[in-house]
């Protein structure tokens, strides 16, 4: 047996590691209570709906049906089209707003007068609301008295008011010009975060041995922050891929549905009162995304190990 001051000791750690155990669990216990009642438990009580005939127009037959549901989603040809819109809706707002939001970022890190005014003036639009933003972008790509055409007409780059949100051709281009708007804020913020976290003696460095701008921000600065890139890369790949709220409010998916994407399709399903399929199709976009997270994920640490 050990010493009585030893034995006092390591009874008193063992008390407070206990009592610091059950301290942690009781200011945890109220989050992950709220999260498992309003995030996880309707996720699994909408997923069981996709694999039952649960219409609203019939409650009175909602017997388990399967894969039937996840069948027709994928026997209907506009389930296809809608995939494509989904596919050039990412792929379209994703590419101008990371590279905007970068060049506004590496402007954003120099110092100059009233750097913190153009700061909150840039950041502002992620506190607006997406649909909001969807209504004001609606007013200015209204073909008839939109301030868009107004400024493509004074400065004769059209000759004729083009109807932006009714014609199939142009309706894609004024939501995905929109929601660039929208989300250039949320790569600036991140970027910008990461940028702050680069020695400044790199750059110094690199100075004195006479790099050049390019060759200091393929060289150091991408390098450095390309955690910070990889990560905030795929969270608007998430985001953009679940963000029907602009499209909604300028378009409603249409016209005759053209501008559709998977989550405003599901919506659409819900609204016809078909919860079986908007349930099947929202479990194919978490799959979808939980698939292209993975690998993603994995090419992201495959390049870094290289």
């Amino acid at each position: 047996m050990g010493p009585p001051d030893h034995n006092n000791r390591s009874r008193k750690r063992r008390q407070f590691t206990r009592r610091r155990a059950w301290t942690i669990l009781g200011f945890l216990a109220p989050s992950a209570i709220f999260v498992t009642i309003f995030t996880y438990y309707p996720m699994l009580s909408g997923s069981q709906m996709a694999f039952r005939n649960w219409n609203l127009n019939d409650l009175s037959n909602t017997d388990w049906v399967g894969f039937n549901n996840f069948i027709e989603i994928f026997a209907n040809a506009d389930f296809w089209g809608v995939l494509g819109n989904t596919v050039l809706w990412v792929v379209g707002s994703l590419i101008p707003q990371f590279l905007i939001g970068f060049a506004l970022a590496l402007w954003l890190r120099r110092r100059f007068f009233l750097r913190g005014v153009y700061q909150a003036f840039i950041f502002f639009p992620w506190a607006v609301s997406g649909f909001l933003i969807g209504i004001l972008f609606r007013w200015m790509f209204n073909g008839e008295f939109g301030v868009i055409n107004d400024l493509l007409l004074k400065t004769g780059l059209i000759e004729t008011p083009i109807p932006w949100l009714s014609d199939p051709h142009f309706a894609m281009t004024a939501i995905i010009i929109a929601n660039v708007w929208y989300g250039v804020t949320f790569f600036a913020i991140m970027i910008l975060a990461a940028l702050q976290s680069v020695p400044d003696d790199l750059f110094e460095s690199s100075a004195i041995d006479g790099a050049g701008k390019i060759r200091t921000l393929f060289s150091i600065t991408i390098p450095y922050i390309r955690a910070t890139l990889a990560l905030t890369v795929l969270l608007r790949i998430i985001w953009i891929f679940n963000f029907p709220d602009i499209i909604y409010g300028m378009t409603g998916g249409g016209p005759a549905g053209q501008t559709h994407i998977v989550t405003t399709f599901m919506i659409d399903l819900t609204q016809q009162g078909n919860y079986g399929q908007a349930s099947a199709v929202g479990l194919i976009v978490v799959l979808v995304l939980l698939v292209f997270s993975t690998f993603y994920l994995m090419a992201m640490r495959e390049k870094k190990e290289q």
